[in-house]
């Protein structure tokens, strides 16, 4: 296969391995370089708010659609959100027993980072004081200096207003839309600097501390890919043997879809083919119809499981110890920004920049860490994005009846749930 030096992921590669070694043999040098991860990070933060804004609004909004399928629709949400959950709450539990974050040191280096220290003491303190920091005095406001959770806050309240108007909102979102394509076409032009921001964050990592420091980044991709397999093979495969599916089966079958994500990095770019192969499957075409969208929104396993990990990973390498009731606030905060993640390529990076404006403990300079290692670790998510999809449309139509076994599903369903399922 034929090296393309236009991709990005070739590229990416390029810079790391060019950052390596400027800051293992010109380190004083490599530690200057820093500023260029700086501006890149700078350029991520200018289009969070509208992103979180716009996706959080139009997410939401799209429930509007769930009450016409009613119970369906409600199952789907509910089961979304326990998933979800329950992936933000695994990557913190493995990220606080591998503790890969822990060898870097970023303290040291950081001189600002006592007021990051001080947020949580006083957050730990000033639960009342926090949760008035949520309601913003003024929302423009709130948007031109950055302030996330008052703009999640008030996302959410727009969105379920946009929800209960129904088809009187349809132009409002459809407006919505299109800016959002807009903004992320912005985060694609962003994007492409990616490689330099790379080579700088890595020549600036290497000569400020040294080598070692890549063994805790390879510790936090291996313990990423570790902890979605886990998650894909016990909790998603538990979940599917109770509703009598094979995962390693199932997996097979949508195989061709998962090509397709570890090519472009993008669950995105499979939801096509993936509603014909569930339809094709036997689910029927309103749960797919319904179910897979809403899921590419608010059912990101994948994300779920990297945001969490990538920010307590940030947290330990700056030596920032967090309560049990901030780490639950952090678990709060990523069920609402991770609903924001499209399954855009490096929607992943600007969502965790976004988490990290609205938790003040954790500096968001910290993810010019992971801006070489980012890249790796999208193909996992999106692809636990993507199983999660297909797994949980599955069983929403099983659970509804809505399903009707094709010579396709015989052979992945397996024991007597799934005999039962076929003769339904």
């Amino acid at each position: 296969m034929k090296l393309s030096f236009k991709n990005l992921t070739v590229q990416v590669v390029i810079a790391i391995v060019l950052g390596i070694l400027t800051g293992y043999f010109f380190p004083a040098f490599g530690a200057s370089l820093k500023v260029l991860a700086d501006i890149f990070i700078k350029l991520v933060k200018m289009v969070i708010p509208p992103i979180v804004f716009f996706t959080i609004v139009s997410g939401i909004a799209g429930m509007g659609d769930l009450k016409k399928v009613g119970r369906i629709g409600g199952k789907a949400l509910l089961y979304f959100e326990i998933v979800t959950t329950l992936a933000l709450a695994i990557g913190v539990v493995v990220v606080n027993l591998v503790k890969p974050g822990a060898g870097i040191n970023m303290s040291a280096a950081s001189g600002d980072v006592s007021k990051y220290t001080k947020a949580a003491e006083e957050t730990s303190h000033g639960f009342m004081n926090f949760l008035m920091s949520i309601i913003p005095d003024n929302i423009v406001a709130a948007m031109s200096k950055g302030e996330l959770l008052p703009i999640l806050f008030f996302a959410v309240l727009f969105g379920l207003s946009m929800a209960a108007m129904g088809e009187k909102a349809k132009p409002v979102l459809s407006l919505f839309d299109k800016l959002t394509q807009g903004f992320f076409g912005v985060v694609n032009m962003v994007m492409k600097v990616s490689p330099i921001a790379a080579y700088g964050a890595m020549a600036y990592t290497i000569g400020k501390f040294g080598l070692g420091s890549l063994f805790s980044l390879g510790k936090l991709m291996g313990s990423v890919y570790m902890t979605m397999f886990l998650f894909i093979v016990v909790v998603l495969g538990g979940i599917a043997r109770v509703y009598g599916i094979h995962i390693f089966k199932f997996i097979k079958y949508i195989g061709e879809e998962i090509l397709l994500v570890l090519g472009t990095s993008s669950s995105e770019s499979a939801l096509p083919s993936l509603m014909r192969k569930l339809e094709k499957f036997g689910c029927s075409k309103p749960v797919v119809g319904l179910v897979v969208p809403t899921g590419y929104s608010f059912n990101l396993d994948g994300t779920s499981i990297y945001l969490s990990m990538a920010a307590m990973f940030i947290a330990q390498a700056y030596g920032i110890d967090l309560t049990i009731w901030q780490e639950l606030t952090l678990i709060g905060i990523l069920m609402l920004t991770s609903k924001g993640a499209a399954g855009v390529t490096g929607s992943g990076f600007i969502t965790l920049a976004a988490t990290l404006a609205a938790f003040p403990m954790i500096p968001v300079a910290g993810i010019a860490l992971l801006l070489g290692v980012d890249r790796f670790m999208s193909e996992a998510r999106a692809i636990t994005n993507l199983i999660g999809n297909a797994l949980a449309t599955v069983i929403i139509s099983k659970s509804e009846k809505e399903f009707t076994p094709t010579e396709d599903a015989e052979s992945v369903l397996t024991g007597p749930v799934g005999a039962e399922a076929s003769r339904a």
